[in-house]
Parts: C-alpha cells; sequence; structure tokens
C-alpha cells in the first residue's frame, strides 16, 4: 500500500488571488513511492524486462561498498519517512535499483559479488565463450565443464529463498552432482559424433556444450535448494505477513526457475557457435586464429546481456499460488485466515 503525505500548496482549480484573500490554501495529497515493490508493474512481462535490466545491469557489479551500503541506508530512510530533505523520486529509485541488485530480497544481505545476477553477463561470458572454443579434448571439456558448474553453484546458492537453510555437506552433494552431470553429458556427446568427423567438427560438436548446460542446469538448481523442497519455504498472504512454510511452493519454484535458466544460457551458447561456424572461414581468422576466443567470448556477452534479464522476467520474482494446491494443514491455515491465495519469493 501507498503511504501518503500531505503537501500544501494553490491547485491548479484554485481561482487567482484566493490565497491573497485570505482563503485557506487547498491541501493536495502526493503519493510516497512503493518501495517494497520494484519501479515497474511487476503483472507484465514489460514492467518485469524493465525491473531485470535495471538490477542486472553489468555496470552494477562497478559499484563500491560504499554506494551500496549509502544506496541500502537511502531505501530504508525512506521506508521510514526520514530521508533527508530534497531528496527527488529519481535519486530514490536509483538507490533501490542499486539495493535490489546486490542485497537479498528475503534477509536483506548484501549478496557475493559473484553470485549477483548483475555478474552474469561478465563472469558467464568469459566461462561460457571458452566452454564453446575448447570443447575437443576431453581435458578442456572437463575444465570448462568444472568452471561453468562452479560459477553456477555460486550463482544458485545466492539467489536461493533464503528462508530453508542448507549445509555444507548438501552443497558438496549438489555441486558434485551437477558437475558430474555436465562433464558426463559433453564427453558423453562427444564420444557420440567422434565417429563421423563431419559432425565433431562441424556445428553439431559445437552444440555439445549447450545441450551439457542444459542437462548440468536440471541437476544443479534442485541439488543446490533441495533443503527449500525438504523442509518448504516461507509463504505470506497479500499484505507481506508470513503464514507458515510450503513445500508445493519450494516445487513451484523450481518448476519455473529451472527452464529460465536453462533459456537464458541457450541464446548464449546457440548464436554464437553458429555465427563462428562462418567466421572462422574468413580470411582474418584464418590467418589469426588466436582471435577465435575472443570474437566467441564477445558474441556471448552480447547475449547474455539481453537473455539474462529477459529470462528472469519470464515469470514473477514474487510467484503466487492457489491455496488449494498447497499442503493441507497449510490450507486449514489460511482458511482460517480468509487467504486464498499464497505469495513467496521464488528466487532466480
Amino acid at each position: 500500500p501507498h503511504a501518503a503525505r500531505l503537501k500544501v500548496g494553490t491547485s491548479e482549480s484554485e481561482p487567482a488571488g484566493a490565497a491573497d484573500r485570505g482563503c485557506s490554501p487547498v491541501v493536495t495529497m502526493a503519493t510516497r513511492l512503493d518501495l517494497d515493490n520494484p519501479r515497474w508493474d511487476q503483472g507484465t512481462f514489460e514492467g518485469r524486462a524493465k525491473h531485470f535490466f535495471t538490477t542486472t545491469n553489468p555496470l552494477n557489479v562497478l559499484a563500491t561498498d560504499e554506494q551500496l551500503d549509502a544506496a541500502k541506508a537511502l531505501v530504508l530512510a525512506y521506508r521510514a519517512g526520514t530521508e533527508p530533505e530534497g531528496t527527488t523520486d529519481e535519486q530514490v529509485w536509483e538507490a533501490k535499483h542499486l539495493y535490489d541488485s546486490a542485497f537479498h530480497p528475503d534477509t536483506g544481505e548484501k549478496l557475493f559479488l559473484l553470485g549477483r545476477m548483475s555478474f552474469q553477463v561478465p563472469g558467464n561470458m568469459s566461462i561460457t565463450g571458452c566452454m564453446m572454443t575448447f570443447y575437443r579434448t576431453t581435458p578442456a571439456v572437463i575444465f570448462w565443464q568444472w568452471m561453468n558448474q562452479s560459477f553456477n553453484a555460486i550463482v544458485n546458492y545466492t539467489n536461493r529463498n533464503a528462508s530453508a537453510g542448507v549445509t555444507n555437506d548438501q552443497l558438496m552433494q549438489a555441486y558434485a552432482g551437477a558437475t558430474t552431470a555436465s562433464v558426463a553429458t559433453a564427453l558423453a556427446l562427444n564420444k557420440a559424433i567422434a565417429s563421423t568427423p563431419a559432425l565433431s567438427q562441424g556445428i553439431v560438436g559445437r552444440l555439445v556444450p549447450m545441450v551439457a548446460v542444459a542437462a548440468a542446469n536440471c541437476v544443479n538448481i534442485p541439488l543446490m535448494r533441495q533443503r527449500e523442497v525438504i523442509e518448504g519455504i516461507d509463504v505470506q498472504d497479500a499484505t507481506g505477513k508470513t503464514i507458515g512454510k510450503s513445500k508445493e511452493a519450494a516445487k513451484e519454484s523450481l518448476r519455473q526457475v529451472v527452464p529460465s535458466r536453462i533459456l537464458m544460457a541457450m541464446p548464449a551458447m546457440f548464436v554464437p557457435p553458429v555465427v563462428m561456424e562462418r567466421l572462422e572461414r574468413t580470411a582474418l581468422l584464418r590467418r589469426m586464429p588466436i582471435l577465435k576466443a575472443p570474437c566467441t567470448v564477445l558474441l556471448t556477452g552480447m547475449m547474455l546481456s539481453l537473455s539474462t534479464p529477459l529470462c528472469c522476467a519470464i515469470f514473477p520474482q514474487t510467484a503466487t499460488l492457489p491455496v488449494a494446491k498447497v499442503e493441507p494443514d497449510l490450507q486449514e491455515i489460511c482458511k482460517s485466515k480468509g487467504v486464498d491465495k499464497i505469495y513467496f519469493n521464488k528466487g532466480l
């Protein structure tokens, strides 16, 4: 809900000279910004896309700890109604965008730099670019798939729903499982097409890393967030008040996050190989093959800069479920409170 503040002044419709005649000034209402929600309507894909283009902006990574802390301080001060005199709405929104890019929505804690969604483009473009350049030998496949899953594990853990705890042993199990799945898939596909040089040396061979990453994401994300499914995650009513925990809400979160993350990787792992297949036939790259990796990394970064915010925006970050689809005991609690729909942070 929007809180209101009074703004005293003469309205446009007030007769000229009314204030001079001693008439009481007109009191108008100016609406306070709603910082409990993003700037744009999250009920539409366009609104969600605008939000994530702002919060996943790679330039946010350059913000210092002092700038991040200042942004958080301004957001908290505005919520309390104690912001500095003269603070503009645009200054508040800039602080909110920076705050959303670097602090966890559940805990308010500062996110680890490598795990922030704003680090997706610079982090993933280097790893993915190399993964698609050096894919023909077994040592290269193992190393770059391991690097990719190490990075993914950090991102998945950082952007989890924080209401469910996870132990170090569980983290290591998830990490090992995802790495094994990606390496095994990549090696198996390489072996399957090795007997056909036209395939292994052509576009099919270049797409092997994409299939391996898709397979690994189906393992990595559920394993990294398995405690959410086992213990349930916090769910709220429409006012934001926590009602209880739900395992069904956790499952719904994964059903939305896994395909989003797979789709996020697809453009960056499909378009560059297709383009590089043609570029490598040019005289420049034949004469200077050392440019293959930088070109692939650059193309990957261009794709990720679009796919990251757009795929984050496929589903609202605050997901909903009808009460009829949650656990029976939680249904009873909701019915006693007159709640017909629950809300929860699905993570990213």
